[in-house]
């Protein structure tokens, strides 16, 4: 679905400023190692178009949520003339999009996806950013999305929101063909990163490891927060994000009665709507389960549900006002959270389960670490934290000024940088190192009869 007319010079365009940033020295030269750490791309106008493919606000997700952050921060460091998105729609659903969304995708319908890249193809986009997540794409493991790759004339760079160590038949086969189609590869994670080299056979100088972004937030203590909110007097721990049954909530809760018990003022703040895919299979059922079993435990006062999606300054105040932060996810193999990205960018001290993505950020004292579904190790750190000032302090000051360097600034720079050196390679996916071809071999044992013609 097209939201506005195009122009049909891209390939003379991209050409000349292909060889326009060529003469003026761009990008400069990569080191042996420098997909583990981008230098930052300084902030001047620079002749690059590019168009984001992923979710977008209003659309309410996590990939909707990166997806406006970054566009905003390549705006704020590089003019907003620059970046363009194609969003992906979820199944019956219409959003009010910003004009930066130019064209639109139906996630089951294969040809939008052909639509989409006779748009992209027939525009002045020099380069596509391709925000990956398996479920928001149509098809098995959303293979769709494979049908819009093949038929792009510009280099691709796609970000992994989702990295998997034992992937099935399907996730494996449109992993392998993503990152045959891409020129680099971004993952936030170093984890994510040997992942792909030792999973799916990615080259090492393919994967650009940049964070997630943050917002520059102030480091303030909690009770500024507070009587805003009306916690004033309170010791709040807080978990935020879409509700789901994997966000392990439920052992928090039953943590409780022992916190409790020691500190009679604590209240657990759980933020955030029902994520939209668990409300369409089954209603608010996760939440409800959630304040049954308060009740049971004779908590219901102590926890505090916000059944909504937050503004960024709502956020900010709910994420400033907390004194511990949880994240209790359920299982290992999550290679993102935003939310945990988010609250060390605030200086909060974090309770977390050892997911990949905690595990790494919460290295070196910057959190603490518990096993997973264990409500008494919860209630354990909890306290300890509580009881001692000097060590929720210390934990929160290593967080926040490990996150300096994840403000979305450095990362919108960090972007550019990698989008710049896909660029300047000027090749079209056929002709990459790590080739369709290759990758098309070493799945071809396994492909799935459904992908044959791709």
């Amino acid at each position: 679905m097209a939201v506005s007319g195009i122009s049909l010079n891209s390939q003379l365009n991209a050409s000349m400023r292909r060889e326009r940033m060529r003469r003026e020295g761009w990008p400069p030269a990569f080191g042996k190692d420098s997909s583990a750490r981008l230098q930052l791309m300084p902030s001047l106008p620079l002749p690059l178009r590019v168009a984001v493919v992923g979710n977008h606000l209003p659309r309410q997700c996590g990939i909707a949520t990166f997806t406006t952050d970054l566009c905003d921060a390549m705006a704020a460091e590089y003019g907003a003339g620059g970046t363009s998105v194609v969003a992906i729609n979820d199944p019956r659903s219409s959003y009010a999009y910003p004009t930066r969304v130019r064209f639109q995708i139906e996630e089951g319908d294969m040809s939008s996806y052909r639509a989409a890249a006779e748009f992209l193809n027939a525009s002045q986009m020099d380069l596509v950013s391709l925000q990956h997540e398996y479920g928001i794409f149509g098809g098995d493991a959303g293979s769709h999305v494979l049908e819009l790759l093949r038929r792009l004339t510009m280099p691709v760079v796609t970000t992994l929101h989702t990295v998997l160590r034992q992937p099935d038949i399907h996730q494996r086969f449109v992993m392998q063909q993503i990152a045959a189609r891409s020129e680099r590869l971004i993952v936030m994670s170093e984890y994510s990163s040997r992942v792909l080299q030792d999973v799916f056979g990615v080259p090492n100088e393919k994967i650009d490891r940049i964070p997630h972004g943050i917002p520059d937030l102030d480091f303030v203590e909690p009770d500024v927060y507070k009587d805003s909110l009306s916690l004033g007097g309170k010791s709040v721990l807080l978990t935020f994000g879409l509700l789901s049954p994997n966000k392990g909530f439920e052992s928090v809760i039953r943590s409780l009665p022992r916190i409790l018990s020691r500190h009679r003022n604590v209240v657990y703040v759980i933020a955030g709507a029902t994520h939209p895919h668990v409300r369409a299979r089954e209603g608010d059922r996760y939440r409800e389960q959630l304040q049954a079993l308060a009740r049971e435990l004779g908590v219901e006062r102590e926890v505090v549900f916000h059944n909504r999606f937050f503004s960024p300054t709502e956020m900010a105040a709910l994420v400033g006002s907390a004194d511990i932060y949880i994240t209790p996810y359920c299982h290992e193999a999550q290679a993102v959270s935003g939310t945990l990205a988010y609250a060390m960018g605030a200086g909060k001290a974090i309770i977390s389960t050892p997911y990949w993505h905690a595990a790494e950020l919460l290295d070196d004292g910057r959190g603490e670490l518990i096993p997973f579904k264990n409500p008494d190790a919860i209630a354990t750190a909890a306290i300890e934290l509580l009881d001692n000032d000097a060590k929720r302090q210390t934990m929160r000051k290593r967080a926040y000024l490990y996150a300096r360097k994840m403000v979305w600034n450095r990362v919108a720079q960090s972007y550019m940088r990698s989008f710049m050196q896909a660029h300047a390679n000027g090749v079209l996916p056929a002709q990459l190192g790590f080739s369709v071809q290759t990758a098309e071999r070493s799945a071809a044992s396994q492909r799935p009869n459904a992908y044959a013609e791709l």
